[in-house]
């Protein structure tokens, strides 16, 4: 079939066939907009696919049914996943302005930590578990250098040489705890 290059002869297809397109849609979904989207849609498939029409497999009818079935096969398929989707979302809250407004400060705040992470990986292990007690999990330098089990002027050593090597590199802040020497 030339469908797809000849409008006339599509126009002629269209006007046999419509009719019939609408019937087994209609049997098949219960929206009247949906039935006239996915016919138009059968019609669409039609030209993209009019060149794999070969008669000595069956009638034009038949040919066009099994795209029809193809076409309302598909949709209940996207309507089962939106289902499923809607399900999963059901009874939460969605995410308002103010919601996005937070979260965008956090993945801001989180990207400084990163990078403050990533710099603190260059420290050796002492230095740096010192640092992550002290500026990280706020621990007083006399609790860091209990949790790690080293003498408190060792911790406070390690961490003078830790904030020294990461000076300008990372955030102050995240080097840096107010008050905890």
């Amino acid at each position: 079939m030339r469908l797809n290059e000849d409008p006339g002869a599509f126009e002629a297809f269209y006007r046999r066939h419509v009719d019939a397109v609408q019937r087994f849609v209609v049997r098949r979904v219960s929206d009247p907009h949906l039935a006239a989207d996915l016919t138009a849609d059968v019609f669409l498939a039609v030209l993209d696919s009019a060149h794999t029409y070969r008669a000595g497999r069956g009638s034009e009818v038949a040919w066009l049914y099994g795209i029809a079935r193809n076409v309302v096969s598909a949709q209940h398929r996207r309507a089962a996943r939106e289902s499923r989707a809607t399900g999963r979302v059901a009874g939460r809250r969605l995410m308002d302005d103010d919601d996005l407004a937070r979260m965008e400060e956090r993945i801001d705040a989180e990207r400084r930590m990163r990078g403050a992470l990533e710099a603190m990986a260059v420290l050796p292990e002492g230095e740096r578990a010192v640092l992550e007690l002290v500026a990280i999990d706020q621990l007083t330098v006399t609790e860091a250098a209990a949790a790690l089990g080293i003498r408190q002027v060792t911790a406070r050593v390690r961490l003078h040489r830790a904030r020294r090597a990461l000076s300008g590199v990372a955030s102050p802040s995240a080097v840096y705890v107010e008050g905890q020497t």
